[in-house]
């Protein structure tokens, strides 16, 4: 059974930063694309950023330029690195992931992490 694991999250104030990871475990497993979602209440989760496993990237447009997704493909760990974080930015932070097993695959989900951010 693979699990991801996301960790990272806090409060901080406005126009500050916050790194987000999210660790995936398990027995002999692959994983693909990788994404950010966010949720907050009442509200459906959305897509914040994805990278696939050559590295290449895509963004939600209200986090172009202050938020970069990476990849540790040998720890098999994803990061968000969020800058010049606002308000609007708050929220439960979840991670997904494409994973490949022997005889199975599908999207496995993280439990997500809080992020406020206030003064």
């Amino acid at each position: 059974q693979v699990q991801l694991a996301e960790s990272g999250g806090g409060l901080v104030q406005p126009g500050g930063s916050l790194r987000l990871s999210c660790e995936a475990s398990g027995n002999s497993f692959r994983a693909g694309v990788m994404r950010w979602y966010r949720q907050t209440p009442g509200n459906e989760r959305e897509f914040v950023a994805g990278i696939t496993t050559s590295g290449d990237t895509n963004y939600a447009d209200s986090v172009k330029g202050r938020f970069t997704i990476t990849r540790d493909r040998i720890m098999n760990t994803l990061y968000l690195q969020m800058n010049s974080l606002r308000p609007e930015d708050t929220a439960v932070y979840y991670c997904n992931a494409l994973i490949q097993t022997e005889g199975w695959t599908g999207l496995v989900w993280g439990q997500g992490t809080q992020v406020t951010v206030s003064s």
